[in-house]
């Protein structure tokens, strides 16, 4: 481990580089956007928010619904929702007293797609 380490070392600046590393630093994410970003990594992180956007990927389902398909206890689907509400990974519609979830927006979607598609290659 410690060889390979050194090989990754690099003391030297490397020739004819400095300029891509100034463009690069230029362009580079800042930070609330990378703390967003890693929010929402963060979020698919949990293989039970995974669930809950794999089930609103296909249908709006209610909170009921949702402890139905994931085997849940109510208020563990509530708090699930509420930290994926919170990242504006999903939205809910109130129809009475009745509360439907369903994904933000279609990015939502093809990030989720595009995350499975990639795991499926391999």
């Amino acid at each position: 481990m410690t060889e390979k380490l050194v090989q990754d070392a690099c003391d030297d600046p490397c020739s004819g580089t400095e300029a891509d590393v100034q463009d690069v630093r230029e362009k580079l994410i800042g930070d609330e956007a990378a703390s967003e970003l890693a929010d929402l990594f963060k979020a698919l992180g949990d293989p039970t928010r995974v669930k809950l956007i794999h089930a609103l990927l296909q249908s709006e389902l209610c909170v009921h619904d949702l402890t139905v398909v994931l085997g849940m206890g109510q208020s563990a689907v509530s708090h699930q929702l509420r930290f994926l509400r919170n990242l504006r990974i999903v939205k809910r519609r109130k129809v009475g007293k009745t509360v439907y979830y369903s994904l933000d927006d279609d990015h939502v979607e093809q990030i989720f797609m595009q995350t499975l598609q990639h795991l499926k290659h391999d």
